[in-house]
């Protein structure tokens, strides 16, 4: 499986989704996570090499071609990528993760990524919501309603607003490894969208 986490706007987990894409599928078969960003955030997540998956930057790993090593791939994007990179993915990647906190801005950006992919022909694409505020909050559960009303594939779970995430990252472990006593329901989520993928 190729799975390439992208879209327009930072903020919205998309770091955190590919590292906890990459651990759930690391739990099936060798996964690689490729840091395509910039800004280097899953290898700076890795640095303490507790993750349980290789992190490779993209130059290091288009230069030695380690990807065909392993039997899942993702790629944590940069924000925004041009054009022809998002045609690329969009060709090349099995499924596009489209990660989004359901807040004005953030679904605002969205729609620019998924007019992007529309203008491309894209169809291999589902939208993840994250950093989804608690109950009694509807923001997640209206923003899937408009989602899905438009017609855009929508995972059925969400990724909640936890601060275990950040505990995660400092620590330079997944959520699941991190000390918070929600780290359970944190990784739980994500276990959820990763059977979702896997299940096709």
């Amino acid at each position: 499986m190729r799975i390439a986490v992208v879209g327009f706007k930072g903020g919205v987990g998309k770091t955190t989704t590919a590292i906890h894409l990459a651990a759930y599928f690391q739990t099936r078969a060798a996964t690689l996570l490729i840091d395509g960003d910039p800004n280097r955030s899953a290898t700076d997540w890795a640095r303490a090499g507790l993750l349980p998956f290789r992190v490779e930057d993209e130059r290091r790993a288009s230069r030695t071609g380690v990807a065909r090593d392993y039997a899942h791939v993702v790629v944590d994007t940069e924000a925004r990528p041009k054009p022809a990179d998002l045609r690329d993915l969009a060709s090349d990647f099995d499924l596009l993760v489209v990660p989004t906190s359901p807040d004005v801005l953030s679904l605002k950006a969205l729609k620019q990524t998924l007019d992007a992919l529309h203008s491309l022909g894209a169809d291999s694409f589902k939208v993840l919501l994250t950093i989804c505020p608690p109950k009694p909050s509807r923001d997640a559960d209206d923003a899937r309603t408009d989602l899905l009303a438009a017609g855009v594939p929508v995972f059925r779970s969400t990724i909640p607003r936890l601060v275990a995430f950040s505990k995660a990252a400092l620590a330079g472990v997944v959520v699941s490894e991190a000390e918070d006593r929600r780290a359970a329901a944190a990784w739980s989520a994500y276990l959820e969208a990763g059977k979702e993928i896997a299940r096709g």
